[in-house]
């Protein structure tokens, strides 16, 4: 098994003692496990170490792998450029990773590069493993914004290239918890960066690494990680491994949360094929979700499949709900994929002579002229999750005192300059939050209050 383990690891350029020159002091625990981690990898003795780093390139759509046969870098950033490391890269093991990447529809490769030197996510890692170990060359990739289970997908073709090419390989996977456990840390106290720390630790300390395909983006954003791809795309390559997991150490002393883990293989279990088991419970919950829909997502969802794959649009049904055909309304269709927005278009209030032909027009809107994205693809269609707001009458209100980001939804007006946005967004918390997103749809300066608002109820169907 040319995968023999990994490593979770964060990568404070703190922790460095000619970067921290005392201050260190204050995340010492995770010096002493980080030593640990550094003999762990080099009783393993890799031929190749791979290393995920948030801080090298990253895309929102595509996996950048490093080219070149050698990199080095230093921590000139952090006043410490006497602290240099130079490592040669594993070009054959890269480049098999990159053709695997294109044969499996990921999109991973070694286009997109801006600075070929080494970044601190990669350097602190290597500065506690050199310590150790030297004989390794290799590979460093960043981490995306695609799909966690893309991610995790392209962890296991990482698993599938050391296999073909017999490479004794080891994982690093480099990222810092939540950034926000303190409130006087760099990045303020936000209450869910606690309950994701404690979580991920969990999650990562029994090696149960189907949870971690489970977070949203929304959330990962809201508690400011920069690790949980890295661990996800680590989690790939171990799919399918017996493992010998241990926690090492877990400190927020900081404001920051530094959570090591060693991942040791001790053979096969395919049983802990997490990303099989994700798409199957995919499939059962859309089945679930179809049985349950209503009226109104019915129709959408039938609009959508209808167009995408004939482009033709449907006639208005004749059995749905009178009220379907009796109201006139303005109505929104939203469209996502695995908890990421893929398509929102609305009106405000009716342009059709029913609601329904309302939900027919805007779910074709959503699915094919959202600027946001590109139109929804064929193969996209069994995935989505649909949506519909059906508005009421929009009043004028004269102080915040008078809405709630999640009953109503906002107009923010300005002259011809107009942002709406629905009520209950994940995300969207407080009345603050939601005008700031209004105005900024509408492209009005956020310090502008000389503005109008209107608000308005829905009627949300699932």
């Amino acid at each position: 098994m040319p995968v023999v383990g990994g490593i979770m690891v964060p990568h404070p350029p703190l922790i460095i003692p000619e970067v921290g020159n005392g201050r260190e002091d204050v995340i010492r625990a995770t010096a002493e496990a980080y030593k640990k981690a550094a003999k762990f990898v080099a009783e393993l003795a890799p031929e190749t170490i791979v290393i995920m780093s948030p801080h090298s390139v990253m895309y929102g759509d595509y996996l950048h792998i490093s080219p070149g046969k050698a990199a080095r870098g230093d921590f000139g950033n952090f006043g410490a450029s006497e602290v240099e490391i130079s490592r040669e890269y594993d070009c054959e093991l890269s480049k098999r990773l990159c053709e695997l990447s294109i044969k499996n529809g990921i999109t991973a490769g070694y286009v997109g590069e801006q600075d070929p030197s080494l970044d601190h996510g990669t350097l602190v890692p290597l500065y506690f493993i050199m310590k150790e170990y030297k004989d390794f060359k290799l590979v460093r990739t960043g981490i995306s914004g695609m799909p966690l289970d893309e991610q995790y997908n392209f962890g296991m073709l990482i698993k599938q290239a050391a296999e073909e090419l017999g490479r004794r390989v080891v994982i690093v996977a480099s990222g810092d918890l939540s950034h926000k456990l303190k409130e006087d840390g760099p990045y303020g106290f936000e209450p869910d960066g606690v309950v994701y720390d404690e979580k991920i630790m969990n999650v990562m300390k029994t090696a149960s690494f189907g949870e971690l395909l489970e977070f949203n983006s929304v959330f990962l954003n809201k508690v400011g990680e920069c690790g949980h791809r890295s661990f996800v795309i680590m989690a790939g390559a171990l799919d399918s491994f017996a493992l010998e997991a241990q926690m090492l150490s877990h400190q927020c002393e900081t404001g920051v949360g530094y959570g090591i883990c060693t991942f040791r293989v001790t053979g096969c279990d395919p049983e802990r094929n997490f990303l099989e088991k994700f798409y199957e419970k995919e499939i059962r919950e859309i089945k679930e979700r179809k049985e349950r829909e209503d009226e109104f997502v019915s129709l959408a969802r039938q609009t959508v499949e209808t167009y995408i794959s004939r482009r033709q649009i449907i006639a208005t049904p004749r059995d749905l709900p009178e009220v379907m055909y009796a109201d006139k309304a303005g109505a929104f269709v939203s469209l996502h994929i695995k908890g990421e927005l893929r398509g929102c278009i609305g009106t405000i209030a009716p342009t059709m002579d029913c609601v329904a032909e309302e939900v027919i027009h805007n779910a074709i809107s959503a699915a094919t002229r959202d600027p946001r994205f590109p139109e929804i693809r064929r193969d996209e269609l069994p995935m989505l999750e649909y949506s519909v707001d059906v508005l009421g009458d929009p009043e004028v209100v004269s102080s915040m005192e008078e809405l709630d980001a999640k009953k109503y939804g906002v107009i923010v007006s300005k002259g011809h300059r107009r942002g709406i946005l629905l009520p209950d967004l994940e995300g969207v918390e407080t009345v603050e939050r939601q005008i700031g997103i209004a105005k900024q749809k509408a492209g009005i300066p956020d310090e502008d209050d000389d503005i109008m608002i209107q608000r308005f109820e829905v009627i949300r169907h699932y």
